[in-house]
């Protein structure tokens, strides 16, 4: 029996003041946001989706939308999926400007292993891999879509994949309204399929 989860990160988010917005509440999708939910939805619509599950988050929320609506289900809400939690939250972090240039701030990069300056990637890893494996269950023989955040997915991947948690932003696969896609036969992880139905983009855009 054949179970497949899909990763969603979710699209574009209206941030004209170019913060990392984290957690904060008020961000939600742009129009070219939009446009990418919907066209992940149309990629998704001849699928056996079971559940639409969704960050509480607004950008999470309006990405999962369409999808749900697609398929005739209502959007669930799971905490587990939820964007990392960072001290640098509401700030500019762009290299060259904003809060790295202030060294009262630096105290909080001491440790990038961990990271002293959020949720430590371990504790993403074990909420998103919970995530998951309930929706694997609840859709066994089915497809279930899950949306979440940037780093929460990579995370995710990484730790599946067995590799270090640590890494460098930039080498992130995790392109907006990307789908990292889980595949299992039974209870085993068989496969992991990565697709960017919405076309390509940055994927070192802060915040998401």
């Amino acid at each position: 029996m054949e179970t497949i989860v899909h990763v969603l990160r979710h699209g574009e988010v209206h941030n004209p003041r170019g913060i990392l917005y984290g957690r904060l509440p008020g961000f939600g999708l742009s129009v070219t946001g939009r446009a990418q939910a919907g066209a992940v939805a149309r990629s998704l619509a001849d699928h056996d989706i079971a559940l639409v599950i969704a960050s509480p988050l607004q950008r999470a929320q309006e990405t999962a939308e369409p999808i749900a609506g697609t398929h005739g289900l209502s959007v669930r809400t799971d905490e587990n999926l939820i964007e990392a939690g960072n001290t640098f939250e509401g700030l500019r972090v762009s290299v060259g400007d904003g809060a790295l240039r202030k060294p009262r701030h630096w105290w909080k990069l001491r440790d990038p292993f961990t990271p002293s300056w959020g949720e430590p990637y371990l504790q993403i890893a074990h909420r998103m891999l919970a995530a998951a494996n309930k929706a694997r269950v609840e859709s066994a023989g089915r497809e279930a879509v899950l949306v979440s955040h940037q780093l929460p997915v990579w995370t995710l991947r990484r730790f599946l994949q067995g590799q270090r948690l640590w890494h460098d932003p930039r080498s992130r696969q995790c392109g907006l309204a990307s789908l990292t896609s889980l595949v299992y036969r039974g209870d085993t992880l068989v496969d992991i399929v990565y697709s960017e139905p919405a076309g390509g983009s940055d994927p070192t855009v802060h915040g998401a």
